[in-house]
């Protein structure tokens, strides 16, 4: 029985942490409101000047992009002034692999949500057995976090020695089709979104994943002590 227990707590630890990161890519992507960090790489990798676009607008239709991502906005269509002329800055293209991402990106929404309904339902349970929450779930969350640090770690590694061949992996195995693979020429939105930027914005999402692992650990920290503390009292 108590092996049972500390498996079941390993396994809420699991997908809490899997929750952690997928809600990292949601803060990383709508963490600030004013899309500051989008502005500063859109100076970064002068996408103003491949544009021939004022930033005004260029924030403008990253707001709208991103509200469409979200499934705030309906359509995805922005009339703006781009390359001396006004018009629609996405085409069909843009529309149809941009419908893609945002399934996938609610879709992972969703299982986060379904993650951290689990995890609750696990502690609850173990707390019904009478299981010693504060001496399981710690040490069950280091056991996570060791699993989780070791692929991090690995990928993390991968990463940086080829962005490009992982980034296509990953388009590979999320998406059925080529509709991901963009022409400069005459797609805007890899103009507004260029290799740089992606890598980056990885960057940005593991900064909140270590960051929230942090956190966590230290609570989980913090609650060994108290639990050895008052054992020893």
């Amino acid at each position: 029985m108590k092996k049972i227990r500390n498996l079941l707590g390993v396994a809420a630890m699991m997908l809490l942490v899997a929750a952690l990161l997928l809600t990292s890519f949601q803060m990383a992507i709508y963490g600030d409101r004013e899309y500051r960090f989008y502005q500063r790489e859109y100076e970064k990798y002068q996408v103003a000047e491949s544009l021939n676009m004022e930033m005004e607008d260029i924030m403008d239709v990253t707001d709208q992009m991103m509200a469409y991502l979200i499934g705030q906005k309906e359509e995805l269509s922005v009339i703006t002034k781009v390359d001396g002329r006004t018009q629609d800055f996405f085409n069909e293209q843009d529309r149809f692999h941009m419908g893609e991402v945002r399934n996938l990106f609610l879709g992972g929404l969703r299982l986060r949500n379904y993650f951290l309904i689990i995890t609750a339902a696990l502690i609850i349970l173990l707390a019904l057995w009478k299981a010693e929450l504060g001496r399981i779930l710690p040490a069950a969350y280091f056991t996570a976090l060791g699993i989780f640090g070791v692929l991090t770690a690995v990928l993390g590694g991968l990463i940086a020695s080829d962005f490009n061949k992982y980034f296509t992996i990953f388009h590979e195995i999320f998406f059925d089709n080529d509709l991901w693979i963009f022409d400069p020429a005459t797609d805007y939105m890899i103009r507004m979104l260029p290799e740089g930027f992606f890598y980056d914005f990885v960057i940005r999402i593991g900064s909140f994943f270590v960051g929230g692992l942090v956190f966590i650990g230290a609570l989980a920290g913090i609650w060994m002590v108290c639990v050895k503390k008052r054992e020893n009292n």
